[in-house]
């Protein structure tokens, strides 16, 4: 039985329209002085890949001090642009309804596995309104790892729940087959740049095209409503 519900966060349950962008170049603007004339992938990447990979287009070699520099900048200027950032961007339709939903049934607990920092990944739920079911102590972040099939494993051991008790709900690839390589149930939802062909041949045990349809989320999940 499913006990715990692992959540991705941009363009599973959040859109930032360009805000989340805008913060990294300032950021990334902060910790090297110098502009972000392009980044690095960054849809199923981490923060640490993304800067490392962003500064090495810009001609860069960084370090762990680099990262956690741009890392505390990137989280000050969400912190500073969250007005903005609630007024620009946007959850996701059905994202609160899901959350609700799991929420309700018994012994359901639901974290974050997000290659966004932790302080970042707060900020962007918390100004919709989409924090309050969430235990952050037992998600992995941006900072824990650089892979996602590790954030995926922290995350189960901090919460001590096998993969079979777990399920993810994701929006990339990535995030598939960070559920798959450790044994872990993936609901993969269509709302990112990846197809739901793309997705289902990444390996997803469900691809669903959004979540408006709660009740088939719950049922995908493996989740028990309350009677």
């Amino acid at each position: 039985m499913v006990r715990l519900v692992l959540w991705d966060i941009d363009h599973t349950l959040i859109s930032t329209r360009g805000v989340g962008r805008e913060l990294s170049a300032a950021a990334f603007h902060r910790t090297t002085g110098l502009p972000m004339r392009e980044q690095a992938k960054i849809d199923g990447i981490t923060e640490p890949v993304i800067f490392r990979e962003t500064a090495r287009l810009h001609g860069l070699t960084t370090d762990r001090g680099d990262f956690e520099r741009f890392a505390e900048a990137l989280a000050e200027e969400h912190m500073k642009h969250s007005a903005e950032l609630r007024e620009r961007g946007h959850a996701l339709p059905g994202a609160a309804a899901a959350l609700d939903a799991l929420a309700s049934s018994p012994g359901i607990i639901q974290t974050v596995v997000s290659g966004n920092v932790r302080p970042v990944a707060e900020i962007k739920l918390g100004v919709f309104g989409l924090d309050r079911h969430i235990a952050w102590e037992l998600g992995a972040y941006g900072e824990d790892a650089d892979e996602r099939p590790e954030l995926v494993h922290q995350s189960l051991t901090r919460a001590n729940c096998s993969p079979s008790n777990a399920v993810l709900i994701g929006d990339t690839p990535a995030d598939v087959g960070g559920g798959t390589a450790n044994g872990v149930r993936v609901i993969a939802v269509a709302t990112g740049r990846s197809t739901e062909e793309e997705l289902g041949a990444a390996g997803a045990d469900v691809v669903l095209a959004n979540l408006r349809d709660t009740a088939a989320l719950v049922r995908a999940a493996g989740v028990h409503s309350p009677a």
